[in-house]
């Protein structure tokens, strides 16, 4: 390490290695506690190079820990690989968990590693990337250069090169097949980029791996402990709907797709030991691999560093107790965005299970019919499309004409692009655009952000349940004064609601939510 600080690097680091600000890795020696001790809270933070191997590794990494003055620590697995690194085969960088303050929130490089996953470099060049979030290209690849080690375009190589590893390591899917599931266009790029990045052909990593045994694909997700299985899959429990998912105190389950190829996840607990969660895809449309991992991922809060959001929200003399008692909360977010805001407009001012049925009662009416096969199964449709919703008669299911034509214009406005999902946007930016809709006020347009972005910072203060929560001895704050005291919970306030949420239901009843509020305020349906 330099004398001044600024650089994450071990003793007699070469010119090698790459230099990277210690303002984006922890500090060497936490690292080096870290890395020792095999920390699994620091998964995914940073990155151990060993300039002995060659070989870089996670901090759980389980090989023994090579001499100090061999190591440098990288804050992002690209920084490695651009530094001319190769991922441990052993412990298999591509299994860490994302830092999801990077990837989280409003700030630029959160929203242009946002595009990066959904796949913007891959379609177009760089000034692309840069115009979505309104820097220069020189800027944006400084700023990605000084904070992540490694610039836009080989962040965006190596998360599409250790996607191939892991479905390379884990699946039977044909070589060709993972080269456009990772998102290469060929196979010839995809051996080039391979062998370049890792000095070996794909095939030659699958040679002395064991078979894996016909059936969906299974693979794993990891996460950075603690987190709370049990309390995400009974919050989706209470809220599946009949026909499009499944739920038990074992695993989540739900078919997804289109008419023409509809498919089943089903994702559950990898083992007591693993801090990861068990993937399995049937059906999956080609190409389409990915994007079902990231939105599992997004749905289950798999990437939050839940120490990073402890260290601010437990300075609040009533946050710290609940996040003692249940560390591991996350954010539980949905499959698709669009169902989350119908979802979110049905349920204003009645109770979850009300609001269950009536979204059902939809979904099974309008929703595409499932093949025979998962119709066996207990599935019956897909939830309905923007395009089928815009122009439905939501006549007889329980809306009352306001709320189905609520409904109506979300599905008009999804379909016309007027408003969506899209991840560039910043959070005030996305309340705006919503709330411009009929029927949609602050509280509907903040859960909107919470449940279908997992945005970190949504704060829906309109929430009855919430300023009760907040208020001192059962007083009732004004939203003002609950946006006003939130102001310290930046950038972590969603994660302040579902904490606030969950000690609320569970202090009315360990299994019944409260009662929706005949005012005119919403009470919380989560």
């Amino acid at each position: 390490m330099s004398e001044n600080g600024q650089f994450v690097r071990g003793p007699g680091a070469s010119l090698r290695a790459m230099v990277v600000p210690a303002a984006t890795t922890p500090a060497y020696d936490v690292c080096e506690r870290a890395r020792l001790s095999r920390d699994a809270r620091f998964d995914g933070l940073f990155f151990t190079a060993v300039r002995s191997t060659g070989i870089y590794c996670r901090p759980v990494c389980p090989a023994p820990p090579p001499k100090p003055q061999n190591v440098d620590y990288y804050p992002t697995a690209a920084a490695a690989e651009t530094a001319g690194f190769r991922p441990c085969l052993r412990c298999r960088p591509e299994l860490a968990p994302g830092d999801g303050s990077w990837r989280r929130g409003d700030a630029t490089l959160a929203r242009a590693l946002r595009l990066i996953d959904a796949g913007v470099l891959a379609d177009a060049p760089l000034q692309a990337l840069a115009e979505r979030v309104h820097l220069g290209e020189r800027q944006l690849r400084r700023l990605f250069v000084e904070r992540l080690g490694a610039a836009p375009v080989a962040v965006h190589t190596t998360r599409r090169l250790l996607f191939a590893k892991q479905l390379l390591t884990e699946t039977q899917l044909p070589i060709t097949a993972i080269a456009m599931e990772a998102g290469f266009g060929s196979l010839r790029r995809f051996n080039t980029a391979f062998r370049d990045a890792y000095g070996m052909a794909p095939r030659d990593l699958r040679r002395d791996l064991p078979e894996v045994a016909e059936g969906p694909l299974t693979l794993r997700l990891g996460y950075r402990p603690p987190y709370d299985v049990a309390a995400m899959l009974a919050f989706f429990r209470g809220r599946a709907l009949p026909g499009i998912e499944q739920v038990d105190e074992a695993a989540y389950t739900r078919v997804f797709g289109s008419g023409d190829t509809t498919g089943w996840l089903r994702v559950s607990r990898w083992s007591a030991e693993a801090h990861a969660l068990r993937l399995d895809i049937h059906g999956a449309p080609a190409g389409a691999l990915l994007d079902v991992v990231q939105r599992v991922r997004r749905m289950f809060d798999l990437d939050a560093d839940p120490h990073a959001i402890a260290d601010t929200l437990a300075r609040d003399a009533q946050l710290a107790p609940l996040l003692a008692a249940r560390p591991g909360l996350r954010i539980p977010s949905g499959w698709d965005g669009f169902e989350i805001a119908v979802r979110a407009v049905i349920g204003q001012q009645i109770s979850v299970t009300a609001a269950r049925t009536v979204t059902t009662r939809l979904a099974s009416r309008f929703g595409t019919p499932v093949p025979a096969a998962l119709a066996a199964q207990g599935y019956g449709h897909l939830f309905p499309t923007p395009e089928i919703l815009a122009d439905a008669d939501l006549d007889g299911i329980g809306l009352t004409r306001a709320r189905a034509a609520a409904v109506r214009a979300i599905a008009t406005a999804v379909r016309d692009g007027q408003v969506g999902f899209v991840v560039d946007r910043s959070l005030d930016a996305f309340i705006a655009d919503w709330v411009a809709l009929p029927g949609i006020g602050p509280w509907t347009a903040h859960y909107i952000a919470l449940r279908a972005l997992g945005h970190p910072d949504a704060f829906p203060a309109e929430d009855l349940i919430l300023q009760r929560a907040m208020g001192a001895g059962g007083e009732r704050l004004t939203a003002r004064a609950a946006k006003a005291r939130a102001d310290a919970w930046r950038p972590w306030r969603g994660y302040a609601v579902i904490h606030l949420w969950h000690d609320a239901t569970a202090a009315a009843s360990p299994s019944e939510p409260p009662r929706p509020s005949r005012s005119g305020r919403r009470r919380s349906s989560t």
